[in-house]
């Protein structure tokens, strides 16, 4: 037997196998991959305030007190408070459990930003557009959260795929899905609206699908419309801080948080410039390629098997299942409105007097973004630079992402380690704790039984613990009261604490507590229900 003849059948039997594996499996490969870094630190860093504020103030047996406590101290639709209600009655309110469905929906994501991107601009596309949102690291963080945000970009993912779907073939279960997946995105987040201004303005650019348009954007306009009074009476709470961050470092943020996550600062300038390059020279070529050399179909010409680039004949007729339902240039136009008017609406409302421009409300508008990243980086026309490019991205994104989950000084507060150290008390004591906003509900979520001393109160104690964060003020470390002196000062990556005894019982006022708190921010003053309380 020839040589030749010996190699041929280990060929076939090698292609056979290739064929064998199926054609989902970079999705299978992608999703194992992100769940695993969504998953596996999921329950590593403590709760900080927003999230230990869910289980202390708003998540109750019932779930009417519940949504009646979201309208008195939350700021988004009810769709998350039912879901984390519904969780907390089947898993209980740690740690782990209440940020299961924000890591479900982490991971749902990338199945949801895989069907955009095949449905944009095919299955390469679609690869890209799962791989850069499962490294993302804010993507990443707001999954290991226990609030809204993502499940917000997960529902505006899907809002994007069935507007895409019922863009490219109005057919009425397509408009209505659309309907609904918009109306869900707009229950789970109100900045989701923004983006859907800018899908109802693309799909009523043109009359023959601008009449069929109009039933499922009203439907979704009821929604938005339904949810007004409630958007009413939450009034912004909680939301002053936003007014007090200088609006340019609000814009910086933005870019920072999607290359860093929330809490990349501390890597500096350097590092995010390094993450950002690959993927904006990814954009910028692509953006160059598709202007320097226009496909047949820019210029006006259907290519061969392909559905055309808009609704006007049979949506879909004779295209092959690889084949690109949209001309890159199509698709690109179409993100950077939804993407524009997500980001640059908020923006304008500010001149307006609506000023709730916060980085993480723009989680959602991040989607439209990193599909388009994939379809430039993936378009025929950029080729192997592209996709290289593009592969470098998914890399330093990678490697944020799991610096950021394995490095305590960029992750959230470790209030759970100042809740061991107060807890490990040398003997049982009557004590007050002032510590900064931000510490209170993750105190009172990890040392049970205490609440907010009244104003103009007094208490009798014998141990004054003082929290906080640096930098510290002078008088740090000085005793709050007389009679007290420092017993322990300690250090919770980062969060600092003074603990501060007195040999009997003394009274101290609430003022003369709040007075002292060791850093520059709104004090707050905690007791346990067991404490003396003096009128």
């Amino acid at each position: 037997m020839s040589a030749t003849a010996s190699v041929a059948p280990a060929r076939e039997a090698g292609a056979v196998g290739r064929r064998r594996l199926p054609r989902w499996w970079p999705l299978g490969a992608i999703v194992i991959a992100g769940a695993a870094l969504r998953l596996s630190t999921l329950g590593l860093q403590s709760f900080w305030y927003d999230e230990a504020f869910t289980p202390v103030h708003v998540l109750h047996p019932s779930l009417f007190s519940t949504l009646s406590s979201m309208v008195h101290t939350e700021n988004s639709p009810p769709v998350w408070y039912v879901l984390e209600w519904l969780d907390s009655r089947v898993l209980g309110t740690g740690e782990v459990a209440l940020r299961l469905p924000s890591a479900l929906a982490g991971i749902a994501l990338l199945w949801a930003l895989y069907a955009v991107g095949d449905e944009l601009a095919g299955r390469r596309c679609a690869i890209a557009a799962a791989a850069l949102a499962a490294v993302c690291p804010l993507f990443v963080w707001y999954s290991q959260e226990a609030r809204v945000y993502a499940l917000f970009a997960l529902t505006s993912a899907v809002a994007l795929l069935c507007f895409l779907r019922a863009e490219r073939d109005p057919t009425p279960g397509r408009l209505a899905a659309f309907a609904g997946a918009g109306a869900l995105a707009l229950a789970t987040h109100y900045f989701q609206a923004f983006m859907l201004i800018g899908m109802g303005l693309w799909l009523l650019r043109r009359e023959p699908l601008r009449r069929r348009a109009l039933p499922p954007l009203a439907a979704i306009g009821a929604v938005a419309l339904a949810l007004v009074p409630l958007l009413i009476a939450q009034g912004g709470h909680g939301t002053q801080w936003i007014g007090r961050w200088p609006l340019g470092e609000r814009l910086a943020a933005i870019p920072q948080y999607y290359l860093l996550g929330t809490s990349g600062e501390p890597l500096g300038h350097g590092i995010e410039l390094l993450v950002a390059l690959p993927l904006l020279a990814c954009a910028a070529f692509g953006l160059w390629r598709l202007a320097d050399r226009p496909t047949a179909s820019a210029r006006g010409e259907v290519p061969a098997g392909g559905a055309g680039p808009g609704p006007g004949g049979p949506p879909g007729a004779g295209r092959s299942p690889d084949a690109p339902a949209r001309t890159p240039e199509a698709a690109a136009a179409l993100l950077t409105l939804i993407a524009a008017c997500g980001v640059l609406i908020p923006i304008v409302l500010i001149a307006f007097g609506g000023d709730y421009l916060a980085p993480r409300n723009l989680i959602g508008a991040m989607v439209p973004v990193t599909a388009l990243v994939a379809v430039l980086g993936t378009s025929p026309q950029a080729g192997r630079t592209g996709a290289g490019l593009l592969a470098a991205g998914v890399v330093a994104s990678a490697a944020i992402t799991i610096d950021v989950n394995l490095s305590p000084r960029l992750q959230r507060g470790d209030w759970r380690g100042v809740a061991d150290g107060l807890r490990r008390s040398p003997a049982p004591r009557a004590r007050a704790i002032t510590t900064v906003e931000l510490g209170a509900a993750p105190l009172e979520y990890y040392l049970r039984g205490l609440h907010n001393l009244h104003r103009g109160a007094s208490v009798l104690v014998s141990e004054i613990d003082e929290t906080g964060y640096a930098p510290l003020r002078r008088s740090a470390g000085e005793p709050p009261a007389p009679g007290f002196a420092l017993l322990e000062r300690a250090d919770s990556d980062g969060l600092i604490t003074y603990r501060f005894g007195s040999s009997v019982p003394r009274p101290v006022t609430e003022s003369e507590l709040r007075a002292h708190v060791i850093t520059r921010a709104h004090p707050e003053v905690l007791v346990p229900a067991g404490d003396t309380v003096l009128r």
